[in-house]
């Protein structure tokens, strides 16, 4: 299953959940890829790859100058690989603009790679080229909110444009999820927020609540995910629970997640 992680909003934890989840996922024993697709290549580097090791990027996959087999490394991570970024994949929104298929880049590149059984897409905060290629790659759409006053600002936005990409260029796209992101239990205004957006989206938004943690915050500057450098924090153990759920919800056979 091939997941897009995406919000136009910057800081709402879209790298932080992508990170967590693809490790949660390989530790069920699952084979995992995870895509940076963001320039700034923060999901590479919260996973431990340096620049030197970034030889081949996803620039390079969506320009058709490296296949994803190609631009692929290993993490230390058993089970889960990483197609890294760098700040050159900027230039990208420029240059697909005049190639062909523009927004079928990344699902072609995809479709003649290996398969894996779950494949993440750390999505920039925005809804340009490099955001609608993962989504017209992607089976399903998880939504990272944070659980703040201004939650469900420019929702609609994101909302409007997965409706564009499901009756255009993706079909079978569907929102797998909200989740709510950077909560804090004691204050009275994440917890109307929470209730505010089951109210808007429903069923849609995950039991899961992750908190804010300094240990989410510490973790990428080691070059480690949290779930590996501190398995017991609130926020390790709400991506593991997160991971339960989204498994639970993708209609596949539960393995254990620890």
């Amino acid at each position: 299953m091939r997941i897009a992680i995406a919000n136009q909003k910057g800081g709402v934890g879209k790298t932080t959940t992508a990170i967590n989840l693809a490790t949660a996922l390989a530790a069920s024993g699952s084979r995992v890829l995870l895509i940076d697709s963001d320039p700034q290549g923060n999901a590479s580097t919260g996973l431990g790859i340096g620049r030197a090791k970034r030889v081949r990027t996803s620039y390079d996959v969506l320009c058709g100058t490296a296949t994803i087999a190609e631009a692929t490394v290993a993490t230390t991570i058993p089970n889960l690989d990483l197609v890294p970024a760098t700040s050159a994949l900027s230039g990208a929104e420029v240059e697909l603009v005049g190639l062909e298929q523009r927004l079928h880049r990344l699902a072609s590149a995809l479709d003649a790679g290996k398969p894996y059984d779950w494949v993440l897409i750390d999505c920039p905060p925005s809804l340009g080229l490099l955001t609608l290629n993962a989504l017209v790659a992607a089976d399903r759409l998880l939504i990272p909110l944070q659980a703040e006053f201004f939650a469900l600002e420019g929702l609609s936005e994101l909302l409007s444009t997965v409706e564009r990409v499901r009756t255009g260029p993706n079909p079978r796209l569907s929102i797998l999820g909200v989740v709510l992101t950077m909560a804090d239990r004691r204050n009275r205004l994440s917890e109307a927020v929470t209730a505010d957006v089951r109210a808007v989206m429903g069923a849609q938004v995950f039991q899961t609540i992750v908190p804010r943690n300094v240990r989410l915050s510490e973790a990428p500057s080691h070059g480690l995910p949290a779930i590996v450098y501190d398995l017991r924090c609130p926020g390790s153990q709400a991506y593991l629970a997160l991971a339960r759920e989204v498994i639970g919800r993708a209609n596949i056979p539960m393995k254990a997640v620890a």
